[in-house]
């Protein structure tokens, strides 16, 4: 009998997102995603609840309007400045900087444009403001053991030294 997904399932799936107005493919997860059902929030809360009940081999799509889940689009985090003040390492489209402001508050900025003179970062999520759809398919469901369920996923362990010892350095 296959397994469902529920509370302290293990379940890997992949994943695609599209932006439902041009249908583009925004990001494709290859690898499998592990996590445990219920016991951390790796997908949004509206996908884990449409997860529920299904089994490997399912794919399902959810449509996600991404302004609830990172909140309207703010241009003031979009800022334009000439390429001259941009550091080498930065100057490159996809490139993410980290900035600290007075208060010690960190944001994540992605450079977004850049010509002969000037580079632009944004500091708004890639999918802040976009309708996209969830396109998913479940590849594995089983109980998760007990470390998984305390860890929220998969845990991995290191190489197996047949039974030498290892002491931290």
């Amino acid at each position: 009998m296959k397994q469902i997904i529920a509370a302290n399932k293990f379940v890997e799936l992949t994943y695609r997102i599209v932006d439902r107005q041009t249908g583009d493919v925004l990001t494709t997860v290859e690898f499998p995603l592990g996590y445990v059902q219920g016991g951390n929030s790796v997908l949004a809360p509206q996908i884990m609840a449409e997860l529920e009940g299904k089994a490997a081999g399912d794919r399902i799509s959810v449509p996600i309007d991404c302004t609830d889940l990172y909140g309207p689009r703010d241009e003031s985090l979009v800022v334009t400045d000439s390429i001259e003040n941009v550091p080498e390492e930065y100057r490159e489209v996809g490139t993410r900087i980290t900035m600290e402001n007075d208060q010690g508050h960190t944001r994540t900025f992605l450079v977004t444009r850049m010509d002969d003179r000037t580079l632009t970062v944004d500091g708004n999520h890639p999918l802040c403001g976009r309708q996209v759809v969830f396109e998913l398919e479940v590849l594995t469901v089983r109980d998760a053991t007990d470390e998984e369920i305390l860890a929220g996923g998969q845990v991995e362990r290191g190489p197996d030294l047949g039974g030498l010892q290892t002491r931290p350095i």
